[in-house]
C-alpha cells in the first residue's frame, strides 16, 4: 500500500514521464498553487482547472488537481476574482487545494497527448512530426522522441469520407471543419492536439494526406494549397482523452491511491446544430 504520499511524489512521477524541461518557453507547466510538501489526500485529473473543478476536488476530498492546461499563463497583478483565472486561484488557495499543470511537456513526448489521439484512430508507425533536435543537449536522450505533433499511418488506406466519419465517431465530434477533399485515399496522418496550425508545413513536408488539429484561423485553411486535407476538430475535443492518460500514469504508480477523473466537462465551446 502507498501511504503518506506527498504532492512531490505525484509530481516526480509525472515528470519522470514528461520532464518539465520539455515544455515550450511560453508555457507555465508545474505546480501553480499549493506546496509540494503537502501530504496528498487524493488527485483529480482534468483538462482545465476551473473554479468548478476546485469545488469538485474539495467535495471528493482531493487536495491536488492535475490539469493539462495551466490556469495561469501570464502574470497576475491582482487577485480580486474579476475573471475565471483569479476566481479559480482564490478558490484553490481558500480550500488548500494544489494545482499542477502538465502541458506542452506532455505534448512533446512520444507517448503523450498525441499518442492518445493516434491510438484512438488505430494508427501505426508513430513518430514525432517535428523533433526538437539539439534543443536538449545536456539531457541523455535521443531527441527524435521529443518534439511537436505526430506523423503516423493507417494500417490500410481509407477513402476521405470514411476516414472523416471514423474521426467523428471516435472523438464524438458534433462538427469537423475541413479544407476541400482531394479525392484520394488517406493513409499517412499528421496530428497535433490543441492549437496546431504552426505544424502545417511540417505535416505537408512529411507527406501527410490529412492533418488533424484545432484552432485554425480562416486564412490558415488556404495554406493547405490542395496538398493536404486540414481537419480542425476543436481544441477540447482533440485533447479530451489526455485526462485518461494522466489517470493511467498515476494509477500505474499509485494503484491504491485515490486518482479520480473530473466529471465536469470544461469545454467552453458549445455548438448549435
Amino acid at each position: 500500500m502507498h501511504n503518506n504520499i506527498q504532492i512531490i511524489d505525484i509530481i516526480q512521477e509525472l515528470e519522470s514521464i514528461a520532464p518539465a524541461s520539455y515544455q515550450e518557453s511560453y508555457d507555465n507547466s508545474g505546480l501553480i498553487v499549493g506546496s509540494s510538501d503537502w501530504a496528498c489526500t487524493g488527485v483529480i485529473c482534468t483538462l482545465d482547472a476551473t473554479e468548478a473543478v476546485v469545488l469538485e476536488a474539495k467535495s471528493a476530498g482531493c487536495n491536488l488537481i492535475v490539469a493539462h492546461h495551466p490556469i495561469i499563463f501570464g502574470g497576475l497583478k491582482q487577485l480580486n476574482g474579476k475573471n475565471y483565472v483569479e476566481k479559480t486561484v482564490i478558490s484553490a488557495i481558500k480550500h488548500d487545494i494544489a494545482i499542477y499543470a502538465i502541458h506542452t511537456n506532455l505534448d512533446n513526448i512520444l507517448d503523450g497527448v498525441n499518442n492518445t489521439i493516434a491510438d484512438r484512430l488505430g494508427l501505426i508507425h508513430k513518430k514525432i512530426l517535428a523533433p526538437k533536435l539539439g534543443v536538449f543537449p545536456n539531457l541523455n536522450i535521443d531527441n527524435q522522441y521529443v518534439g511537436s505533433g505526430m506523423i503516423a499511418e493507417l494500417p490500410e488506406p481509407m477513402e476521405e469520407i470514411g476516414f472523416l466519419q471514423m474521426l467523428q465517431t471516435s472523438f464524438d465530434l458534433p462538427i469537423i471543419r475541413h479544407t476541400p477533399l482531394l479525392g484520394k485515399p488517406i493513409q499517412k496522418v499528421a496530428l497535433c492536439g490543441g492549437s496546431g496550425s504552426f505544424l502545417l508545413n511540417a505535416a505537408k513536408a512529411a507527406g501527410a494526406d490529412i492533418y488533424i488539429s484545432a484552432d485554425f484561423k480562416y486564412h490558415e485553411f488556404f495554406d493547405a494549397e490542395g496538398q493536404i486535407v486540414i481537419a480542425d476538430i476543436g481544441h477540447w475535443e482533440s485533447e479530451q482523452f489526455t485526462v485518461g492518460l494522466l489517470i493511467d500514469i498515476l494509477q500505474a504508480k499509485f494503484p491504491t491511491f485515490a486518482v479520480l477523473k473530473s466529471v465536469i466537462k470544461t469545454n467552453p465551446v458549445n455548438y448549435f446544430l
